[in-house]
């Protein structure tokens, strides 16, 4: 295991909300349109506290997808200052909760904050994990041509290089298809 189980989850989650832009996402359109698919993608996530379920919020996680985007492929030194920045607006001050059946884990915001907020704070938790442990190679973009997918490697010898198995076959097709006409 290379983080904590809260860390591992919030950049799980992190590639999951990151990955509904149209470039990304599986259907080619953004899969975060309504805040009726970020209610469904949260609760897919078991995600606790406020949800207003609005259109506002809406607009402010699409702003943390795109924060979030630009922040995970920064290289390391980079990645300090977006990660500080996350946190002071949030005013963040961690603290170890335990609710809905998860066991220990940190938060640094209430669970009534801003949506947006909670989810930047969170992901920006797990991104000092992974900036403190020096892995910040385990976060990556989707290697095939036609996809902006991001994607975490949690493989034993870092070597996942694609967002989903569906870009690795097809990058595998077209590899194939070349040998075949070369």
């Amino acid at each position: 295991m290379h983080f904590a189980p809260d860390t591992e989850e919030a950049l799980r989650f992190a590639v999951e909300l990151c990955n509904t832009v149209p470039s990304a996402s599986r259907s080619g359109e953004d899969e975060l349109a309504t805040p009726e698919l970020l209610v469904a993608l949260l609760h897919e996530n078991q995600y606790s506290g406020r949800i207003d379920g609005d259109e506002e919020e809406l607009r402010q996680v699409h702003e943390t997808r795109d924060l979030l985007r630009r922040a995970w492929t920064l290289p390391r030194d980079e990645a300090v200052g977006e990660v500080n920045a996350m946190l002071a607006d949030a005013h963040a001050s961690p603290y170890l909760m335990r609710h809905d059946g998860f066991d220990w884990h940190l938060h640094a915001t209430s669970l009534e904050a801003p949506l947006a907020e909670r989810i930047r704070v969170e992901v920006a938790l797990a991104l000092v994990d992974v900036i403190r442990s020096n892995e910040n190679d385990r976060l990556r973009s989707c290697a095939a041509d036609d996809c902006d997918g991001l994607l975490l490697d949690l493989s034993r010898n870092g070597s996942k290089r694609f967002c989903s198995v569906r870009c690795g076959n097809r990058m595998n097709m077209v590899a194939f298809r070349a040998r075949q006409d070369g």
